[in-house]
């Protein structure tokens, strides 16, 4: 080993073997609800979870996200990618300490999932049925992954607040209505169409016209958009208020 400087007073300790994994939150909306993409483990710990796996030792982060993505749904990471948040706590895996690293994928009309590696089963998850009480209730996640999935669920709705990310979960060209749909089904409320289509249309940057219509929600022809080059939306689009 080469030699390095080594600080005044500093004393070598030996500190226990850790592992460093990546973990991921895809979510897409179909049928009018906000689904996750989740994976049934084949290997102890057994049960649901998100997809994910041990990062490799010549790789980065994210590589390895979208190599776990791939290898355990059978799915590319189209669309919005982001580093989610970092989890550490010492007893979060039976197995070893690990620390994992949790990105947030948000991509319209996914396709379904194909399990491979060490997944058995690969599928779509409303997110409204986590918890008691809810409509079709998901068994607790292995891990730590019900607090990852609301973390992700969470960022996405504030994200929608400030910025045009809704328009991650729309086609390339898109309907005002379709966006609105996209908010209401993230947010789970029903916002006033009129306000709703005068605010995207009236903030300069939000949305960009084609010049090409469309009959496909129905009715008269709509114009079709594409997400702009707005980045913060000011003011934001409020939840409490929409």
């Amino acid at each position: 080993m080469a030699d390095v400087d080594v600080p005044p007073g500093y004393e070598p300790r030996e500190y226990p073997p850790f592992a460093v994994t990546v973990d991921l939150v895809v979510l897409t909306v179909q049928d009018d609800r906000l689904v996750v993409l989740l994976v049934e483990r084949g290997e102890r710990p057994l049960g649901l979870a998100l997809p994910g796996g041990f990062v490799r030792p010549d790789e980065d982060l994210v590589d390895a996200a979208r190599r776990e993505l791939r290898e355990e749904a059978g799915l590319s990471a189209p669309g919005h990618l982001e580093q989610l948040g970092t989890y550490g706590a010492p007893a979060r895996d039976p197995r070893m300490r690990v620390v994992t690293v949790a990105y947030l994928v948000l991509a319209p009309d996914l396709p379904a999932p194909v399990a491979g590696t060490d997944a058995r089963a690969a599928r779509w998850v409303p997110v409204d049925s986590f918890g008691q009480g809810q409509r079709d209730t998901v068994p607790p996640l292995a891990f730590d992954h019900d607090e990852i999935v609301r973390d992700g669920v969470e960022r996405a709705r504030s994200k929608l607040e400030y910025t045009p990310l809704g328009a991650a979960f729309c086609p390339r060209e898109f309907t005002v209505a379709e966006l609105r749909r996209v908010y209401e089904t993230v947010w789970g409320r029903t916002l006033d169409p009129r306000n709703f289509h005068r605010k995207v249309t009236g903030t300069a940057g939000f949305l960009t016209p084609t010049g090409r219509t469309t009959t496909r929600d129905g009715g008269r022809p709509a114009q079709l958009y594409r997400v702009g080059s707005l980045v913060t939306l000011y003011p934001p689009m409020l939840r409490q208020g929409a």
